[in-house]
């Protein structure tokens, strides 16, 4: 009988033990799934910033700045610079 016992104690282990295996196993692909859809989502980011980041070099060229200045708002460089030097005593 006592056989029988440890035989069955045994069976309901290793019953568990495979039941765990199987869960963890189901958890570590979903977790792999999970890290695949973060990674391509990382990677669309990463295009995103790189756009911007071209779009943002692109708007403060300063040559693009003095055309819209000049188109939009009628704004001009002035013909005469001077200087004013202001004498101290």
């Amino acid at each position: 009988m006592k056989a029988w016992a440890v035989l069955l104690v045994l069976l309901v282990a290793n019953l568990a033990s495979a039941l765990g295996l199987i869960a963890l196993k189901h958890e570590g692909r979903q977790l792999f799934i999970e890290l695949e859809r973060v990674a391509r989502q990382h990677d669309e980011y990463q295009v995103d910033w790189s756009r911007l980041q071209i779009e943002l070099a692109w708007l403060g060229e300063s040559g693009r700045i003095e055309q819209q200045a000049a188109s939009r708002l009628d704004m001009h460089p002035p013909e005469v610079i001077g200087v004013l030097v202001a004498e101290h005593e």
